[in-house]
């Protein structure tokens, strides 16, 4: 035969089934002859034994026996086969080039494997999870965590999923990763991967889900991630992305789903996103987005969730379009800096959850009917007035309405919960602390699960004479983190369960034992505020998605969490083997654990309005291991357990003996202080989200080894330095000296504490070392240093009026966070001009605040948050420190006082032994209010915003904590008078250098009183503003 026919030979025995399927039914088309079905017959009674022996000797034997038959023929001559052969070319087109012999088939596996080596390389992986990844082994069939699939039109496998979640891999993501183009499912959710998103992934053209949630990644969002046509989820939250979104995303026809909450992300939102046909979720909450907010997102056709807490749209409005979005379920708009009235959304049918709260809105709340099945309306913190409407009377769901810390009037309207049908287990939240409500509709008798507060209204000034006493306590009306522990106690008098068992709590005719299989779930955007009246609900929501029955699900616990969201953690049960109830539990099989696992693993249950999307925290295996950490049970090894336990005991000897020598060895040469940091771990490993984990020599490379040209500054923890790290992040790094080192657990505490603060008018943790002897924090470096740097002599910069004010409104929203905000709330106790720093918009970040500043939550016998740490700087101290041995929030309002006084007067605190607060006073009392003004103000400046930011501060300064005003005063109170700065005195961030002896400031005695120990202000009737309160503050 002719090289050509023994090419198509070889291309004929080498075909799979799927290629044969393929090619038989182009040749039905063009037309099948009794020849050709011969032929098929020989490859297809050889294909079994091509797959099971290989390609090499099955090929040679099947082109053998094919070759005999072409020879004897049956009487037909060679010609005749030869002209069959090469009529099967021309009628298919084949040429040479599309022959698929061994080399080319090897060539297509390998590209993968390769890629998956290359990932390999890029992970440390400290648990041992991949320890089964070997290049000898298949990775389809014996690496763990990988999922592959059989391709039937080409007959090969191909890798479809890579779960690598919760693993604690760190390293980063290769860009090999482009390669795998056939993956549908990449989760990398939950470990502590850092660096960049590979552009390359972009080329992952079937990749649907894209799962990198809760890792250390960075950098901006690549453009080519706009261009997967299949991607459906897109979930990059709890990360350090920043930079804008790029308008490339517009182009995602099939995504349903934009999760990128809690990360840096910037810039205005594309309007471009609102041609996404299927979009949902679009979930942007704590961020640094800024510009308007599109009103051409109200063009989506399919959105439900419209999330984006904690930005900054600063000035812009909520587009009335927005009330032309048919199929919202939730809109959360709360701290972005809006401004405007309240839209009309009573032309949304189905509204759950609105939150407009903690922004600038003004006017009168719409007195159209919302929703009947809204569960949630926050509309607290801004500028509301007029009175309360009807509308919220006739409102048959509503589990939480928050009007709190606005300024309505009029009367209280019990018709709220007296025209209510509570169903088992409903609450209804009411809050209306804080406004100027001075009678209530009739006397309030509402039943147990109504909470009213009415705290800081008029209406309670005659508390007694209306039975409303119990209504006017003052309260925390914020957001609740508690939770629910649903423990099993039917079956305590029972036996104890075997290990990796436990009693079935759903069944009531006994106690039964059974092998539960744990989910940890979290829901991110629930449209709910209590979650007992939809218990039933959900148990019937998941145990439906995932095919089971009731009693198979026991939800162990549930808890709020910042967000709000809502954690949950899930048992499974296996099911009953027989109905007798003898022997009727056991285990599920190892199919069924794959089965449900899964359904979680690529978000396949069934969609909810209520609970909304989710995240999978975790799979908890108890007597399942062997199943979800295949590599963990010695499956790579064939050593016996014997030999094993041999290993390892004398491996365990032999390191003790040279352990405890190269201890006697270091303790003899050298001391603890030089101990080779390259050498040192950490001995209390923890993953913290959001916050690197840096190693000592990267710090000491940034740092160029801690040389002194780096150095920035000293203060009680010890030195710091100015360095950049590899990706070329510029950082501040506090390096604690001898005697500032805390425990491990304290310091990953702390750490981990700091980790969950987030405010743009506070100092960023990037990062931490723990390495031996050293303990260092990485912070977000400050270009403009700190306040008290800026207003010293050196600089010799005039800082205009506009901007003292607004720093000191920075530095006030940051500090009223650390009360309020914080879980737990934190009291500073060291606020002074060294601590609040300046970024490059000279945007004020308050420093220096942690565990030691930790407040134990109020009880019924504190009204606030109380500090017994001794820490505080002479000037600064609360003076009543020295008699109650107690700081609490009111000392930092003294010690934020001090700091006012500074920027309006440039004098310290204490100088030459006087007190700065003696000299404002005593100005004051004179009426040479101008001769303490600070003349690097500049002129023209206005005196009246003057006066009233001295006024502010000299309240804040006073002897006595009970005449001090509460932060959130401070904040409201600045607020305003940065509002009244007329635009001509607050052009420029540093002054004009003009002369200024001449302020324009009166210098007549004063009519207000100024003294040390009373200060006569104003105050609004009825407004007795308090702790805990939710603030309106500006986003991080």
């Amino acid at each position: 035969m002719k090289v050509a026919e023994m090419r198509m030979l070889r291309w004929m025995c080498g075909l799979t089934k799927g290629d044969r399927v393929r090619n038989e039914t182009i040749r039905e088309k063009v037309g099948v002859t009794p020849v050709e079905i011969k032929m098929r017959k020989v490859r297809l009674r050889w294909f079994g034994h091509v797959m099971k022996r290989g390609m090499d000797a099955s090929v040679r034997r099947c082109e053998r026996l094919a070759l005999d038959g072409f020879r004897r023929g049956r009487g037909r001559p060679k010609k005749y086969w030869g002209e069959v052969i090469r009529r099967d070319m021309e009628q298919l087109q084949l040429t040479e080039d599309m022959t698929l012999d061994r080399k080319i088939w090897r060539t297509r596996i390998r590209a993968e494997v390769d890629a998956l080596e290359a990932i390999h390389g890029s992970l440390e992986d400290p648990m041992g999870y991949l320890r089964n990844w070997e290049k000898e082994k298949d990775p389809c069939t014996s690496w763990s965590f990988v999922h592959c699939f059989q391709n039937e039109t080409e007959g090969y496998q191909h890798v479809q999923e890579l779960r690598l979640m919760n693993l604690s891999l760190s390293g980063t993501l290769a860009p090999e990763l482009g390669q795998l183009k056939h993956m549908d499912t990449l989760n990398f959710m939950w470990n502590s991967i850092s660096g960049s998103i590979p552009k390359e992934i972009g080329n992952i053209t079937a990749l649907r889900l894209l799962l990198l949630s809760g890792n250390q990644l960075s950098g901006p969002l690549p453009e080519e991630l706009g261009y997967l046509p299949n991607l459906n989820k897109f979930q990059l939250d709890l990360n350090d992305i920043s930079g804008p979104i790029p308008k490339s995303f517009a182009n995602l026809p099939k995504v349903a789903h934009f999760h990128m909450n809690n990360n840096s992300i910037s810039g205005q939102i594309p309007p471009e996103l609102s041609v996404l046909p299927r979009l949902q979720h679009f979930l942007l909450d704590n961020n640094d987005l800024s510009g308007y907010l599109p009103p051409e997102l109200a063009l989506m056709p399919n959105l439900t969730i419209l999330q984006l807490d904690n930005n900054n749209f600063e000035g812009s409005v909520v587009p009335a379009s927005y009330s032309n979005m048919t199929k919202l379920l939730k809109l959360s708009l709360r701290n972005c800096n809006l401004q405007g009235p309240v839209p009309d959304l009573s032309t949304i049918p189905h509204l759950l959850y609105l939150d407009l709260s903690r922004n600038q809105l003004t006017g009168n709340i719409p007195t159209n009917k919302l929703s009947d099945n809204i569960t949630t309306i926050i509309l607290s913190g801004n500028m509301l007035n007029g009175s309360i409407p009807s509308n919220f009377s006739v409102l048959p769901r509503l589990q939480r309405l928050s009007l709190n810390n606005n300024r309505l009037s009029g009367f209280v309207p019990t018709t709220i919960w007296e025209n209510k049908t509570f169903v088992p287990g409903a609450k209804l939240r009411l809050n209306l602390q804080r406004n100027y409500l001075s009678d209530i509709s009739s006397i309030p008798n509402p039943p147990p699960n109504v909470d009213m507060m009415l705290y800081g209204n008029p209406v309670c000034g005659n508390a007694n004479e209306r039975q409303i006493t119990q209504f006017c306590k003052s309260r925390d009306g914020g957001e609740e983190y508690g939770g629910v522990n649903n423990s099993i106690a039917s079956c305590a008098a029972q036996p104890p369960c075997n290990q990796d068992f436990e009693y079935v709590p759903a069944l009531k005719d006994g106690c039964y034992c059974a092998a539960p299989f744990g989910v940890g779930l979290r829901l991110r955007s629930p449209s709910i505020s209590d979650f007992p009246p939809h218990y039933n609900d959900f148990e019937q929501w998941i145990t439906k998605s995932v095919n089971l029955n009731d009693y198979q699900l026991h939800i162990d616990s549930v808890a709020w969490q910042i967000g709000p969201r809502l954690r949950l953690f899930l048992k499974f049960f296996p099911p009953r083997s027989n109905d007798s109830g003898t022997n009727a539990f056991g285990k599920f099989n190892d199919s069924e654990i794959e089965r449900i696992a899964n359904k979680f693993a690529i978000f396949n249950l069934t969609g909810s309005e209520i609970f909304g999307p989710y995240d999978l925290l975790n799979f908890t295996a108890m007597g399942y291991s062997s199943v979800l950490f295949p590599s963990l049970e010695g499956g790579g090894s064939r050593k016996s357990r014997g030999t094993v336990v041999g290993i390892v005991l004398g491996s365990i000897c032999a390191a003790a003996v040279l352990l405890v020598a190269i201890i006697f060895v270091l303790l003899k040469m050298h001391p603890r202080s030089h101990m080779s940091k390259d050498q040192s771990i950490s001995k209390y490993p923890m993953r913290i989200e959001g916050v690197k984990a840096l190693g000592f020599k990267e710090l000491e490379v940034a740092t160029n080894s801690f040389s002194s040209t780096t150095e920035i500054g000293q203060g009680g923890y010890g030195k710091v330095y100015k360095g950049s790290l590899a990706d070329g992040t510029t950082v501040a790094i506090k390096r604690a000296q001898q005697g500032s080192l805390q425990g491990e657990k304290e310091f990953y505490t702390e750490i981990e504490l700091l980790s969950r603060v987030h405010h743009r008018n506070l100092v960023s943790l990037v990062g931490y070392c723990n390495e031996g002897s050293e303990q260092m924090l990485v912070y977000e470096f400050m270009p403009n240093g700190s306040l008290h740097d800026l207003l010293s002599a050196r600089y010799g910069q005039r800082l205009s009026l506009g901007t003292r004010l607004h720093i000191a409104l920075g530095a006030a929203r940051g500090i009223l966070y650390l009360h309020t905000e914080a879980d737990p709330p934190i009291i500073h106790r060291d606020i002074k001009a060294n601590n609040i720093l300046l970024d490059s918009k000279f945007t004020a970040k308050v420093s220096d605040f942690g565990i030691s500043r930790l407040a134990p939550l109020p009880d019924a016998e504190t009204s606030g948050h109380v500090s017994t740490v001794v820490k505080g700087t002479p000037g600064y101290l609360d003076p009543e420190y020295f008699f109650t041995h107690k700081l609490t929030e009111k000392s930092d309002v003294y010690s934020l006082g001090i700091v006012f006084l500074e920027l309006l007067t440039g004098m310290r605190p204490i100088s030459q032994g006087r007190n700065i607060v003696r000299e404002v006073n005593a100005a004051c009392q004179s009426g040479m209010i101008s001769s303490i003004i600070d003349r690097n103000i500049g002129t023209p400046y206005s005196s009246d915003c003057v006066k009233k930011f001295l006024d502010l501060a000299l309240r804040c300064s006073v002897d006595e904590q009970k005449d001090r005003p509460l932060m959130l005063e401070v904040v409201r109170e600045l607020e305003n008078i940065t509002s009244t700065v007329p635009a001509a005195f607050d052009n420029n961030i540093i002054a004009s250098d003009v002369d200024v002896s001449t302020s324009g400031m009166s210098s007549s005695p004063s009519t207000s009183t100024y003294s040390r120990h009373t200060t006569t202000y104003t105050t609004m009737e009825g407004i007795e503003l308090v702790s805990g309160v939710i603030p309106s503050i500006r986003p991080r």
